[in-house]
Order: C-alpha cells, then structure tokens, then sequence
C-alpha cells in the first residue's frame, strides 16, 4: 500500500480549480494533459436546491500498479519506500502502453516531449517533507495528504459519531 494518498473532503470543495493550477505550474504541465483533475458531478437536488460536487481525482498510486507492468522499459515505477508510482522520463519511449494499462486513464500524454507523464504526489516536495502542490494551493483545505491509516481512522470515527447521531 501506498505510504501516502490525497483524501477529499467533499462537503469543503467548491471546485475553484487552484489544485489543478497549481499541479500544472509546478509541473509545467502542458495544455489537454493533468495529474490531477476536478469532475463535477451533478447537478443534483439537495432539499430542493440544485447542488453540484467536486470530486478530485489523481493517481491511487496502487500496490501492483498495471502501468508499471505494462511498461515495457522501466520508465513506470514504483518507489519501494513510500509507494509512489512515478515516470522515469530519459527511459520512456513514448509506447503508451501505460496509457493503455491503467483503468482509470491517470498516465496522459506530452505533446511536448512526446513521453507519458502523471501524477507522482509532487515526490520532491514529499522528499523535503512538504506537501504536494495542489493540496498547499486549496482555497478551502478540501484536499489534504494523508497516510491511509489516518484515512481509515478517521472514517471509521466518522462513521461511529453518525450512528451515535442517528441514535438519539
């Protein structure tokens, strides 16, 4: 498991898009790719009112992620201390076969450079134990970096304060 994951908190999201601007200038990625992309869903009826969320999506950064097995060179990988799955740029060849591996189309493409790029948690900034970019850049601190078992505590915390809740 992944050492770290972004988690959302979707009653927070206004969908302002700073995490996407900041991901893309502290990537310089380019125009038509993302590392990490806000979908808005809806819009719904929330006591009569039409709502739409914000959901946050970048790489899951997986165990036995497919894009590092369907390369055919190395370039995908897997960093064994923390997990993050990362493009070894000088050894991709631009095959795509990652592109094509993934299920939930992470890996995009450079036109630019015409290589394969993706979302590695900002590993730089983790190495000088800063967060990644998008999560300073939230106007409303929706997203956050979090390991998955405060993830898990947290939810099952939750959880057990809205059965209290519905209890009474």
């Amino acid at each position: 498991m992944s050492k770290y994951q972004i988690e959302q908190d979707l009653t927070l999201c206004i969908g302002c898009l700073a995490c996407e601007a900041a991901c893309k200038e502290k990537n310089s990625v380019p125009e038509g790719a993302f590392y990490c992309k806000m979908i808005s869903v809806g819009p719904r009826l929330a006591k009569g009112i039409p709502v739409t969320d914000f959901v946050y999506m970048n790489c899951f950064h997986c165990e036995q992620p497919w894009c590092v097995e369907a390369c055919p060179t190395g370039a995908m990988q897997r960093r064994g201390k923390d997990g993050i799955v990362f493009v070894e740029g000088d050894l991709c060849v631009g095959c795509k076969a990652c592109m094509k591996a993934c299920p939930w189309g992470v890996p995009q493409w450079n036109i630019n450079t015409g290589k394969v790029i993706k979302c590695d948690l900002c590993r730089d900034r983790i190495d000088q134990g800063l967060e990644p970019a998008c999560t300073t850049k939230c106007t409303t601190g929706a997203i956050r970096l979090v390991t998955p078992q405060a993830a898990s505590k947290k939810k099952r915390r939750e959880f057990a304060e809205k059965m209290l809740r519905a209890e009474k």
